[in-house]
Formats: C-alpha cells, sequence, structure tokens
C-alpha cells in the first residue's frame, strides 16, 4: 500500500469518526469545565448536566488536575489542543478555581484574562474557596476571611458552612441537589457580594461560581 493511499485512508477514518461525534451532540455549545477539584466541583457540575438534561457529549467536565489555578489552565490548554486537532474544537472553556493561599492564582487570572478577546477561556473563581458560594445559599455574607492560627483560610470558610449545613463534606455528590431550592437566592446573593467587596477595594470574599451556573442554566436556549 502506498503512503498516499495509507494517507487518504487515515484522513476518510479521522474523517468518520468527527461526524460520529458531532452527532452525538446537542446543537448548542461545545463546553469544558476543569476544576481544580478532584471531587467536590465535578460533582457539582456534574449534578447540573443531569438535572437540566444537558447533553454530556456537549459538556465535558474535567478534575485531574490537582489543585494549583496554574496546573487548571495547563490542563484546559492539553484538552483544547487535543480537540482543536481533531477538527472538533470546544465553543468554550471554563477554568474554575479558588483563592485560597494559592501562589499562582494572580498569574493564571492574568494569562486567562489575555486569552479574552478569543471569547474562548474564561476564569470562574472563588476567594476564599468554592464553600463561600454553598454558604451563600444559606445567608448573604461579606465578612473577610483569614487563616487562624493553625486553621487555613479554605477551612474558616468551612466551618462557617458547617453551622447551617453539618453533614457537609468535600466530595458529597449530592450537593446541589439538596440547595437547589436556595440556588436562586444564593445567585443573586454572589452578585450583591461582587458588588460590595468592589466597593471595597478587596475580592474577600467572593465568588464567580453563579455566572457559570447562569450559563449552564441557558445553555439549551442559546
Amino acid at each position: 500500500m502506498g503512503s498516499d493511499d495509507l494517507h487518504h485512508k487515515r484522513k476518510a477514518k479521522a474523517a468518520r469518526e468527527l461526524k460520529r461525534r458531532a452527532s452525538r451532540r446537542s446543537s448548542y455549545d461545545k463546553v469544558l469545565i476543569v476544576c481544580e477539584g478532584e471531587k467536590t466541583e465535578p460533582n457539582y457540575f456534574n449534578e447540573i448536566v443531569h438535572y437540566y438534561k444537558l447533553n454530556s457529549a456537549n459538556v465535558e467536565i474535567d478534575g485531574s488536575c490537582g489543585s494549583s489555578p496554574k496546573n487548571v489552565l495547563k490542563r484546559a490548554e492539553q484538552l483544547a489542543k487535543i480537540e482543536q486537532g481533531k477538527g472538533d474544537a470546544y465553543n468554550r472553556i471554563y477554568c474554575v478555581f479558588d483563592k485560597d493561599s494559592h501562589e499562582t492564582y494572580e498569574e493564571t487570572i492574568a494569562k486567562i484574562s489575555l486569552k479574552k478577546p478569543t471569547g474562548l477561556f474564561f476564569h470562574i473563581t472563588s476567594v476564599p474557596c468554592f464553600e463561600y458560594w454553598l454558604l451563600l445559599h444559606f445567608q448573604y455574607t461579606t465578612k473577610p476571611f483569614h487563616a487562624t492560627g493553625n486553621s487555613s483560610i479554605a477551612n474558616e470558610v468551612l466551618k462557617e458552612l458547617k453551622k447551617v449545613m453539618p453533614a457537609y463534606s468535600k466530595g458529597d455528590e449530592e450537593i446541589f441537589f439538596i440547595l437547589l431550592k436556595e440556588l436562586e437566592f444564593a445567585k443573586q446573593n454572589a452578585q450583591r457580594a461582587l458588588i460590595a467587596v468592589k466597593k471595597n477595594f478587596t475580592d474577600n470574599p467572593s465568588t464567580h461560581i453563579h455566572e457559570l451556573v447562569d450559563y449552564l442554566q441557558n445553555l439549551q436556549s442559546e
């Protein structure tokens, strides 16, 4: 078999695979969500996909990159390159990570911001951590969080959350469903908090999780 024939066969096979993959998807955006957490955040967004009956072929959720914001972006770029190489690029890519005490937080936000003109990459951050978003389902608060003694800043948020949600633990698989009735309340609180901290020239506490939740809620109608 000549090299030209082999090349054409491989090209035809790739085209068939691309067509097969595309046939599995719905007409709305193909989205990638890369989370810093291995379980908590991926579980949460998988619940959203299930609840709103989104096509899992359209929304891919990855949590295999560790907790560093820098690694979240690196993983997102790797997956984006793979899909683009297949001729099946994502329409949007969301990098979900916390500020916590990560050294690469600001650096990663700056890198993603440089990509924003392309309309492809977005950062969805929480300060100090994702649990602040969960806390907003119960109450509106802009009280800043700080590490205390041997207790990390994220652990201080966890303490507050457990006052209103004693059974919570990282990695729970039904957090979205448990808090569903308070979802719109949390979204309103998150938006209020962003306005409040901006006026105070800080970001502690704040979250943008509601922006991604809102996007997914309306994905099928776009």
